[in-house]
């Protein structure tokens, strides 16, 4: 039996504009996303078998511990591909919180494929493995990379960019997720779609060394804002905050006291790496 630990970083959105909808129902996106310093921990343990049994175990009751996460894709689309059968056993410690727009699903299925990985003797290159990210959805190219991300097409064509330093917290209803499905259906539904091109602005912000706040934007926190109370009361609160990903989790670059009644993580910051063994 072996056994690896690995640290999965949540991410958040800097930028998240919607250029168009594709023909296979999803969208174009160009979006900066940056890793944080908020994660999930994976305890993988594999050994060789004539067939194959994955088991997945956690200290979440919200997510599914079967053939539906995320996880277990990864870890079966993982060993199609090298060809091997084995006994996988996965223990998810969850601390980024689900349905938040922070990619805790995605960067546990990333970490998943380093894991696995390592423990077959790195039987794929880093180009496999982000094919394989590609596969399995749109922010596991981002969350295997790291740092900070332009990515673009549905998400999972990725350059890397600059790195810079600030602090983030982390404001989230409780008992509110916004589905990416719900979200982008509401943006479909808008009949103004504004075009600010945050993302360019935003990348010369990140080279020149310019203040990166005044260029924070979401074209779906504009499209879920009015549906729920609890955002317009973030954003009363917090002016400057900016929805990540599909909600409901908003960010703020800066530490901030708890706001009552919501779930408030400080003492964040910006992060240069992506999953990675610990």
């Amino acid at each position: 039996m072996c056994e690896i630990k690995i640290q999965c970083p949540a991410k958040i959105n800097l930028t998240l504009e919607i250029v168009n909808r594709r023909e296979d129902g999803f969208h174009n996106i160009k979006s900066i996303m940056q890793m944080i310093s908020l994660y999930d921990y994976l305890t993988i343990k594999a050994c060789p078998s004539v067939s194959t049994e994955i088991k997945l175990t956690g200290n979440c009751t919200e997510i599914p511990y079967d053939e539906n996460n995320l996880v277990y894709k990864a870890a079966v689309l993982f060993l199609q591909k090298i060809n091997k059968t084995a006994e996988i056993d996965i223990f998810i410690e969850k601390n980024i919180p689900i349905s938040a727009g922070l990619a805790g699903g995605s960067t546990d299925a990333a970490g998943t494929l380093i894991g696995l990985n390592e423990l077959f003797n790195k039987p794929l290159s880093n180009e496999s493995l982000h094919e394989l990210c590609a596969q399995l959805g749109s922010d596991l190219n981002v969350c295997l990379e790291g740092g900070c991300i332009l990515a673009t097409s549905k998400g999972e064509k990725i350059q890397k960019l600059k790195t810079i330093k600030s602090p983030v917290s982390l404001i989230k209803p409780p008992n509110l997720g916004i589905s990416a499905k719900e979200a982008y259906t509401k943006y479909a539904l808008k009949e103004e779609k504004p075009k600010y091109n945050m993302t360019e602005k935003m990348i010369d912000a990140i080279e020149s060394g310019d203040d990166i706040k005044k260029f924070l934007y979401n074209d779906l926190e504009y499209a879920v804002f009015e549906d729920y109370k609890e955002l317009r009361e973030i954003k009363s609160k917090y002016p400057s905050a900016i929805m990540s990903g599909s909600g409901s989790t908003y960010f703020i670059l800066e530490n901030i006291p708890t706001l009552p009644g919501y779930q408030t993580i400080n003492g964040l910051e910006f992060i240069e790496t992506g999953c990675r063994p610990v």
